[in-house]
């Protein structure tokens, strides 16, 4: 077998160095082997070359490449499509068959790197940095032109082994330096004594290695400073805590820490958690209710329970002897507000008196017992039933009936001014049943007829609806019934220990606010028991009022009906009609606004006194007071009342006056004719005897006048002094010539006589003016007789 081997291979020798007799071309055998392979005589894939001079079968270039790759351990795609002579399509396919079949290889950015480089490549590495003790992998990677987390995998594997030293934070540090940097954080860290911010301490070794190898020592970065700090830390090389991976806290601290917490809260049995701020200590509520279990942690202190027990003690005394305490005169300092609040909720003396009632918790502090705030509720009681009719009065100013001796003393004020000089015997008081009066010149003057008329009842009404319709509200317990103010006041007075307490004006407050609900109602008992006496009262309040409205009313439109004689003398028709409203109209309004206020007193609870007999004479800003004191609508109708009063015409105060009496509930008859021929025949009666037993000379005159127009004209009149003359012009055409001409004799002779007596003060020849003062009398006395002759004389040829 083997000599035939050997004669086969001297044959091909021979025939390859046989020199061929044909010779073929390039083209020839490109287009032979083209023929070849359609007829199938290669069982494999021939390759062209860049040239195109040359084949190569894919395992030919295989195994070139395997060639050129365990040469050089790295080679790029490119380089090898070079050297090769293959387009580098075939040479990509051939690499991803290389890489697949040979783990130890791989493709990094179109390069085949085999790990015989990455051994040799790390042996440098290890041999460089023995020299400089430190490498940056920013550096190995721009060296190598791969990027850092490459480099970064294939230097893992090989820490420890081909490279001696450690990697951090992109730097690789030897043995040697790490174990330098070791100790430096050793060091650091165990001469800490407070909690401290690590980077702080990172960067003062930096600084520190920065001092000591100058400008050319290596940089380390903070994260292996950390990374060495954990290690230490791990292996119990240094003692204490890290929190949020930065914050340092030494053992020897903490230990403080404790210690001095201990020692706090044994001697006190309270701790503020200020106080464990101040020693470093982050979350101290959670911190405490860890260490100490059976403790009570309030907002800003925590407690233990042993000052429940003092504070239970404390309140279940006070308690039990009805009185007070203010919590925080017993608690520390630092216990206030809402946590003496909470501290008090777990005294169970205070749980069973709130279960009970028998105290109340006032601010968040202040524990009462209510046998202490019914003796203080007891004594106000009596305070209140002063200070609510002193708030009803001022409430409602004073507008009440004027006195006997304030109107006498008005009237007498009146008539000193008016009637000046005019003997004693002609000064009469002023008052709704006046007999007669004085003749003067002054308009204000006495009012010349009695005012007498028939009495009649009123139509039956509903006392309660007098005063306001029957819809107004109901009177609602306002602050202005029992003022907080006015409870704080007489709290203060009544009980001057609370201002003990810590905020003494806060803890009062609550007390009246506290009482003031049972003060109410005590209010709303003592005013319903007064409405209801005062209901008699006001039934027979508004009996009386309707009583003199049916007499003054009737004699008002009596003399009324006379007026409408005037209306063609404008001056005069003024004249009788303002002396009407002042003398007959103001006493009605008088009489109905001082009724109506005190009936809105007496129904809102307000005591008053009852003055039936006093005469009542009110000033115009009186009457606007009671007017604007009354409720709803019946208040603007009373100030139009006191409006029409001080007008021109009596109709316009009669108008005003129904209004008002009807929204009163009050009833305002009307003058028919047969009251009226009843009062007319009553008048004149009574006037006839005023005239007849009449022994003044000056009063004569007007009873005279008012008769005669009586005679004449069948209707009562009222007029002022001034207003004489006018009357007896009127009555010129009406009489005899001689009754008239006596009557201007008379009119003259008494203007005369009240002229002498006005000017005889100060006069300096006072004889001369005596004399025709006397003469002046004289006259009048005898003329007295025949003018009395004459009008009674006149009234029985009538009757």
């Amino acid at each position: 077998m083997d000599a035939e081997l050997l004669e086969l291979q001297r044959q091909l020798e021979a025939a390859q160095q046989a020199k061929p007799s044909v010779r073929l071309s390039e083209r020839n055998v490109v287009e032979l082997v083209h023929k070849l392979q359609e007829h199938r005589f290669f069982d494999f894939d021939l390759l062209h070359t860049v040239t195109g001079k040359e084949y190569i079968t894919p395992d030919q270039l295989k195994r070139e490449m395997e060639i050129e790759i365990n040469r050089s351990g790295r080679v790029s795609l490119i380089d090898l499509a070079d050297i090769i002579g293959v387009d580098l399509y075939y040479i990509e396919r051939q690499a991803e068959r290389i890489i697949a079949e040979d783990a130890s290889l791989m493709m990094v950015h179109g390069e085949i790197i085999s790990q015989s480089y990455w051994d040799s490549v790390a042996e440098e590495i290890n041999e460089k940095l023995q020299e400089c003790s430190q490498m940056s992998l920013a550096e190995i990677a721009g060296h190598l032109h791969v990027g850092s987390e490459l480099v970064i995998s294939f230097l893992e594997p090989r820490l420890g082994t081909l490279v001696k030293g450690r990697l951090e934070g992109g730097q690789i540090y030897t043995p040697a330096y790490v174990q330098r940097i070791t100790a430096m954080v050793r060091g650091a860290t165990r001469g800490i004594t407070v909690p401290t911010n690590l980077p702080i301490v990172w960067n003062s070794l930096q600084q520190l290695l920065q001092d000591i190898d100058g400008a050319s020592g290596v940089s380390v970065e903070g994260t292996f400073f950390q990374s060495i700090f954990n290690g230490l830390l791990k292996e119990e090389a240094v003692l204490g805590s890290l929190r949020a991976g930065v914050q340092w806290t030494p053992a020897v601290f903490a230990h403080a820490q404790r210690e001095c917490v201990d020692s706090f809260f044994s001697q006190n049995s309270y701790i503020s958690y200020d106080v464990l701020h101040k020693l470093a200590i982050p979350q101290p509520k959670q911190y405490l209710q860890t260490r100490y279990p059976d403790g009570i942690p309030l907002e800003a202190v925590f407690v233990h329970p042993s000052m429940v027990d003092m504070l239970e003690a404390a309140v279940s005394d006070a308690i039990d002897q009805g009185n007070w305490i203010d919590c925080l005169s017993v608690l520390p300092s630092y216990i206030v507000g809402a946590d003496a609040s909470k501290l008090l909720s777990f005294c169970p003396s205070l749980q069973k008196a709130a279960k009970s009632s028998s105290a109340v918790i006032l601010g968040d502090s202040c524990v009462i017992s209510n046998a202490f705030i019914k003796g203080i509720f007891d004594k106000l009681e009596k305070e209140l039933d002063t200070f609510i009719f002193a708030t009803n009065q001022t409430k409602n100013p004073k507008t009440g009936p004027i006195s006997q001796q304030q109107a006498e003393s008005k009237d007498a004020d009146n008539d000193e001014g008016n009637n000046a000089n005019v003997p004693e015997k002609g000064k009469k008081r002023r008052g709704k049943t006046a007999k007669g009066g004085n003749f003067d010149k002054d308009e204000d003057a006495q009012e010349l007829v009695p005012v007498k008329g028939k009495k009649n009842q009123r139509k039956s009404k509903d006392v309660g609806s007098t005063g306001g319709k029957k819809g107004s509200d109901k009177v609602k317990e306002e602050n202005s019934n029992v003022p907080v103010e006015w409870v704080v006041e007489k709290i203060t007075s009544l009980c001057p220990e609370l201002e003990e307490m810590g905020d003494s004006e806060e803890l009062i407050r609550q007390l009246a606010l506290h009482l003031r609900p049972m003060l109410l109602d005590y209010y709303k008992k003592r005013k319903n028991t007064l409405l209801s006496e005062n209901a008699e009262r006001r039934r027979r309040l508004l009996d009386s009022l309707q009583k003199h409205l049916d007499e003054a009313v009737l004699d008002l439109q009596m003399y009324e009906k006379a007026l409408d004689l005037f209306e063609d003398d404008p001056s005069t028709s003024a004249i009788l009609h303002k002396h009407l409203l002042k003398t007959m109209a103001a006493p009605i309004a008088d009489k109905l606004l001082h009724t109506l206020d005190m009936d809105n007193k007496l129904k809102n609870g307000v005591e008053v006194i009852d003055s039936p007999n006093e005469t009542l004479q009110l000033s115009n800003a009186d009457r606007t007071s009671m007017a604007k004191s009354l409720v709803g609508s019946l208040s603007a109708m009373a100030q139009s009342l006191v409006e029409a009063l001080e007008g021109k015409r009596v109709d316009a105060f009669m108008d005003a006056l129904r209004a008002v009496a009807e929204e009163s509930g009050l009833l305002v008859r009307k003058l028919d004719k047969r009251v009226e021929r009843s009062m007319l025949h009553s008048y004149r009666k009574d006037l006839t005897t005023q005239v007849s037993s009449e022994t003044d000379s000056i009063a004569l005159l007007p009873k005279v006048v008012a008769l005669l127009f009586m005679q004449v004209h069948n209707k009562a009149i009222q007029a002022p002094g001034r207003a004489i003359s006018s009357l007896i012009s009127h009555l010129k055409e009406k009489v005899p010539h001689t009754t008239f001409k006596l009557l201007t004799d008379y009119h003259n002779a008494t203007v005369t006589l009240l002229s002498l007596q006005a000017a005889a003060t100060g006069a300096e020849d006072e004889d001369c003016l005596d004399d025709r003062v006397l003469t002046k009398k004289e006259f009048l006395e005898e003329k007295m007789s025949e003018l009395k002759s004459l009008t009674l004389g006149s009234t029985n040829s009538e009757n």
